[in-house]
């Protein structure tokens, strides 16, 4: 366990993950983008930041995740670690970066840990990216499964709908969910699926399960910090509770601003040198 040097503050690791899912406390992630907001979701106790590549929506505007480059997710990573002291940071390797070559995904994965600092990558799919997990693995670099909507294929399912409601999905999940353990991932997201099926898939696997509109029988929950702090105000899922009105006090703030320099209001006398 590393301890920051200029504090008592102890990093979170996967081996405290991995204790906490046996102790039966849950986790708790937030997805970070830069280093300001890093630092607030740092200090307010969270345990896993996801440099996600949500980011390619969030603060690029894009309609999907499949625009934003490795380049792109690197640099959101090093703002994001250099504004954590205590979380456990986890970067989503972007589409292209690992699907369907071993060797890519391992460039990947090394180029992000050494080039941004972060703690672990993160990677969508089962069986069929198993050869690039393990490649990942075999340098030492700790890897998060996802199952479930798994947004870089959107193309492929076409819809956003809850995933794994037929039987037959819903078996293959949790089998891809017990090849990612088998391989070595240290936890999972599961995303959109069932509660029910998320709960045996917690039950069956012994790392962390984290969800996201995957019920609360599982051991942690993440969502967008944007979707969260109601920045962004469009998206509201079934799943998201929104726990501020961000976007509406930034407006306010904004316009207030715009009102007192207009009117010569500010800055008055005692904002002046």
């Amino acid at each position: 366990m590393s301890v920051h040097p200029s504090s008592n503050i102890k990093r979170i690791t996967t081996h405290i993950l991995q204790e906490m899912k046996g102790r039966g406390e849950k986790i708790t992630m937030l997805t970070a983008y830069d280093f300001s907001m890093a630092g607030i979701i740092d200090a307010a106790g969270i345990d896993i930041i996801l440099v996600g590549d949500s980011a390619s929506n969030v603060m690029a505007g894009h309609e999907t995740t499949l625009p934003i480059t490795l380049d792109q997710m690197i640099y959101h990573a090093s703002s994001v670690v250099r504004g954590v002291r205590r979380a456990f940071v986890v970067v989503d390797i972007p589409f292209g970066s690992y699907q369907g070559n071993s060797s890519e995904a391992l460039r990947s994965a090394i180029r992000i840990m050494k080039e941004s600092g972060a703690h672990a990558v993160k990677v969508e799919g089962g069986a069929e990216i198993k050869e690039s997990v393990t490649r990942i693995l075999s340098a030492g670099v700790p890897v998060m499964g996802h199952l479930g909507l798994t947004p870089q294929s959107i193309y492929k399912f076409g819809t956003y709908t809850v995933r794994a409601k037929e039987e037959e999905e819903a078996n293959k999940l949790l089998e891809d969910a017990k090849i990612l353990e088998e391989s070595g991932c240290f936890a999972i997201v599961l995303e959109k699926i069932p509660a029910k099926l998320a709960k045996k898939v917690a039950e069956t696997v012994s790392i962390p399960v984290i969800g996201i509109g995957a019920g609360g029988d599982v051991d942690g929950q993440v969502l967008v910090v944007h979707d969260m702090l109601g920045i962004t105000q469009e998206f509201k899922p079934r799943f998201l509770r929104q726990y501020a009105d961000l976007r509406g006090m930034m407006t306010q703030a904004v316009e207030d601003y715009v009102k007192d320099v207009k009117a010569k209001d500010f800055p008055n006398q005692s904002e002046s040198y």
